[in-house]
This record gives C-alpha cells, structure tokens and sequence, in this order.
C-alpha cells in the first residue's frame, strides 16, 4: 500500500463512529479472549519504554494481535511532563493499525481518543459483573477526559439515580455536574458515601479514596495511579476488597494499589467473561486497570471499520 493511501483518523471521527453500544461487547470479548491463554489467541507483549531524560520524557511502544477479532496494531505513546501549561499535551498517542491479513498497514488514528474510551469501556465491562444487586449510586473522583468517559459508559451498562463528582478544584467538579447532569460535592467522602459503584480516575499519587468512607460491598473501579509508586486507594481498603485486574502480571508489578498494600490479586475480570472465575459480586471488589494493547486492537480496528463501512462480526 503507497504512504500517500493511508488514511488518518482524528478525534472527532472516532468520536463519531466509536460508540459504547459497540466497543464494550468487543472489549468483553478482548479481555475474555487475554484471559483464556493460547486458545483466546491474543498475542501481547509487554510494552517496551525508551526514557527521554533530558526531557524527562518516556516513549511506549504497545503492540497486539487478536486472532478471533483479526486486530493487529501497536500504540505508540510519549510522556512529557514538561510540556504542562505549553501548546503541546503531556500525554501523546497515535495507533498504527494493519491488516492482520497481509500486514499492510491500514490506517493511522488518534491514540488519546481511543484510549479514554476503550479505558472506560473495561471500566463499564467489569462494572456489569461485578457492581452490587440494586445498584443506585455512582460516584466518580476526578473530572477529566476519563471522568466524562466513564460517566458515559458506566451509564450505559446501569442506571443510576444518582450520580456524584468530586475534584481537588470544586470548580471543576461544579462544571462538570452542570454539563452532565451530575452532583458536584465538595470532599471525596461526600461523593463516594452509600455510593454502589465508585471510579477513581484521577492523577493523584498519594490516596484520595480512605477505607472508612467505603461501604461493605461496593465496587471500584481504580484507573489511575499506574505506577509502582503511586495510590488511588488506602491500603487497607485494598486489603479488604476482592482485586480482580484487566492483567494480573501487570497488577502485581506496576499498580502501587496492590503493591504498596502487599495485596492479592484474586483472579482478572476475563476470567469471569469466561466462566473460569467466580464474580464476588456484593462484596467489596475493586477492578485495577492498567490498559492493555489488546484493548487498544480491538477499538481501533473497530474504528476502521465504523469509518470505512465494514462488516464487523464480534459476537
């Protein structure tokens, strides 16, 4: 295929075309198949990552291939904490997507856009099996890009009657709960008490969600904090909820959650879709997710396919 025929996809393209209705049955598919070993087909690697350091940057390469949705693709992505408050984003991605065919190279899409959604879409697909009988009240920590996502796709899969947000700056939270419809509160505590389902999408490096303010039988779904040395959680809570993650290995060797409480990771959220793993539904759970290639495979190649008018038969 010449450079000059490969399409780029933007944002609001994706946007579009890329809806929940869609990419969480996929996603359930996706992690069922990671899951399921050999036979669930999903090739994936672990993601290499080239420091920039005299720019503290990181550059991360994520490659993947799904057999049975015939996705092949790599995310690459740059980090560059230097570049807050300048024209230029901190975070950067961009997903290369072939045709797992032949290996040509079938499109360029915009990576930040694919990730916010599919990142809640894993979010919505552990919430399905895992939130409590009566589910009613959502509560979400953070009001960024993935606040909005997970409001949106955790809506698609229960009905709330009520849905909170919090945010270290009231005033964000204040216009985030006027554009969505949601309840801006004042202290995290306020936001996540009697809450059913609580999704911790914030930046923070230190814990913002305490045990105490927790009830018995929630579910969390812990998005940020994706390093070694970082926290969403209070350990004890941690320790006290049933841990399920999109990918043990990476649970237990880059989420600080799990590591810095010394936690078990009971099982990973595919292995529930499969029926492999028991889903302790009504007890307190959490879901650490920490993004997967094969996530970002399976939504890009679904863009493809959205934008360019072909079949796609996932289930």
């Amino acid at each position: 295929m010449a450079s000059d025929s490969i399409p780029y996809i933007g944002s609001q393209q994706i946007e579009d075309v890329l809806t929940y209705k869609d990419l969480i049955p996929a996603l359930e598919m996706a992690l069922a198949d990671f899951s399921s070993g050999p036979d669930g087909g999903v090739v994936q690697p672990l993601r290499s990552s080239v420091p920039v350091k005299n720019r503290d940057g990181v550059f991360l390469s994520m490659p993947g291939y799904s057999r049975n949705q015939n996705g092949l693709a790599c995310k690459v992505v740059t980090i560059f904490p230097r570049n807050e408050n300048t024209p230029h984003p901190v975070i950067q991605a961009t997903i290369i997507l072939s045709d797992a065919n032949n290996g040509s190279m079938k499109a360029v899409i915009e990576g930040n856009t694919v990730t916010a959604l599919r990142t809640a879409a894993a979010s919505a697909v552990a919430t399905k099996y895992l939130a409590p009988d009566g589910t009613k009240i959502l509560a979400i920590l953070g009001a960024g890009v993935q606040a909005k996502a997970h409001l949106d796709a955790l809506r698609y899969v229960h009905r709330y009657s009520e849905v909170r947000v919090w945010n270290r700056t009231h005033a964000r939270a204040e216009a985030f709960a006027a554009k969505y419809g949601c309840k801006a509160c004042k202290t995290a505590q306020e936001a996540v008490k009697d809450a059913d389902v609580i999704a911790t999408v914030t930046g923070t490096s230190t814990p913002i969600l305490q045990s105490e303010w927790v009830k018995d039988g929630a579910h969390i779904n812990c998005v940020g904090a994706p390093m070694p040395d970082q926290q969403e959680l209070d350990p004890v809570l941690v320790r006290r909820s049933v841990i399920y993650a999109d990918s043990r290995e990476s649970a237990v060797n880059e989420s600080g959650d799990v590591i810095i409480a010394k936690a078990e990771v009971f099982g990973e959220i595919g292995e529930v879709i499969a029926g492999k793993l028991k889903a302790r539904k009504n007890e307190t759970t959490i879901f650490k997710s920490l993004g997967m290639a094969i996530e970002d495979v399976v939504a890009a190649k679904l863009v493809f396919d959205k934008v360019h008018g072909t079949s796609t038969s996932l289930l």
